[in-house]
């Protein structure tokens, strides 16, 4: 059994480069390691990334030194001399642990490497093929296992090459972890899944979704909301797009639940509460069918008539900016009330309450004349689609004509 022991060597590979399975080896090694030039310590995590076949001096002369040495296989000798001295140092009782072959170079068979990127790989094939607990235990394990990126102080090509595969069998791991612990409403671990899976990859929005969850059931729904906004606003600047409905309606209820200790007086006041506000009204997809079903019932009893019409940049626009121009030109000049919500980029569907598909028309040919007054150097060409409310009769889709308008 101590045998055993003593033929594995430990390295770790995401994140920071360590030798060793305990903390007291990794200590020890690390500034063994530190020692090493960046072109050596490359070269020893090559070796271990490729452990499992023999390695001949032509891929490794090509792979760290192509046309750059005059002398590449001397160099490859100084080289293999320098990293066997650091294995001596880190594994004084292994003997020789990498070895001279006719064909190339290999690790001894009397050693075994145990990666960390191996084993997070081989729970996640696992967990594809196991349910319940078991499946629930290997992902958490993958998922504990990523510590940072793939050789993260590494930018070689080969390197950086691994690197995303590594990154996204992470971020699938976690994705399908975090159902789980939502089912079982461990909220402490989903919440530091989510922190960790964010800092990786922020935009997919599962990480912000399940860890505003769980704050909301931990009670800290104002801490759920905080993270809305630096989600939001995080997205805005580096893609130009908001949060999605889903991301939204969580925002809605931990903004309600955030406001505590009220009575029925306050209810009302919370449910009336609000600036007074002359624009159209601006709310999520969901909230907009709502709107529209109760609109309905009301024309079954008053027989009056609503119009909804869908209004897209089209062709010409520049998506983030022409959206924003849009959004703002609809928030103006509709009625006070009139709902609007976004279906994607550049594209909006409104209810107008009270008018027929003829004078949903002309508002929307009004929306464009406003628009292009307002925005005269935009080439965006806008398009409308009308629907009657009452008949669900759609209207052919249209695009003004500017000369028309002007």
């Amino acid at each position: 059994m101590n045998m055993e022991k003593r033929n594995v060597l430990h390295f770790g590979l995401l994140g920071a480069f360590t030798c060793g399975g305990t903390e007291e080896e990794r200590a020890r090694n690390g500034p063994m390691l530190g020692k090493l030039g960046k072109k050596a310590l490359s070269f020893l995590q090559y070796l271990v990334v490729n452990h499992g076949r023999n390695i001949s001096s032509e891929e490794l002369i090509e792979q760290f030194w192509g046309d750059n040495s005059s002398d590449p296989a001397n160099a490859l000798r100084n080289m293999l001399f320098k990293v066997r001295s650091l294995l001596k140092a880190m594994f004084p009782e292994q003997g020789k642990v990498f070895l001279t072959l006719p064909d190339g170079y290999a690790w001894s068979p009397g050693v075994r490497l145990e990666l960390d990127t191996e084993r997070m790989e081989s729970d996640c094939l696992e967990s594809k093929r196991a349910a319940g607990e078991e499946r629930c235990g290997l992902l958490g394990r993958a998922a504990s296992l990523y510590r940072g990126d793939f050789l993260s102080g590494n930018d070689s090509d080969w390197a950086r090459s691994q690197r995303q595969y590594y990154r996204t069998l992470y971020l699938d791991a976690c994705q399908a972890l975090l159902p789980m612990y939502y089912k079982k409403e461990q909220w402490m671990e989903l919440l530091a899944v989510c922190g960790q899976a964010y800092s990786v990859d922020f935009s997919i929005e599962d990480f912000t979704a399940y860890q505003m969850q769980a704050l909301i059931a931990l009670g800290k729904a104002g801490q759920a909301v905080e993270k809305y906004e630096s989600f939001r606003d995080r997205m805005l600047q580096e893609y130009g797009m908001p949060p999605t409905e889903r991301i939204e309606q969580l925002h809605t209820l931990a903004a309600g639940l955030r406001k505590t200790g009220v009575d029925y007086e306050d209810i009302f006041k919370l449910v009336c509460e609000g600036e007074e506000d002359s624009h159209a009204f601006f709310c999520t997809f969901a909230t907009f069918q709502s709107i529209v079903a109760l609109e309905r019932r009301h024309m079954s009893r008053s027989g009056q008539t609503s119009s909804l019409v869908i209004i897209s940049l089209g062709r010409g626009a520049v998506p983030t900016t022409d959206g924003r121009r849009l959004e703002r030109i609809l928030l103006e000049k509709l009625r006070t009330g009139d709902p609007i919500a976004r279906l994607e980029a550049g594209s909006y569907i409104l209810m107008l309450t009270g008018a027929d598909e003829e004078n949903a028309r002309l508002v929307a040919s009004r929306i464009d004349c406003a628009f292009h007054r307002t925005y005269r150097h935009s080439t965006a060409k806008l398009s409308y689609r009308v629907v009657n409310l009452g008949t669900g009769k759609r209207a052919e889709s249209y695009t003004a004509d500017r000369q028309d308008l002007q």
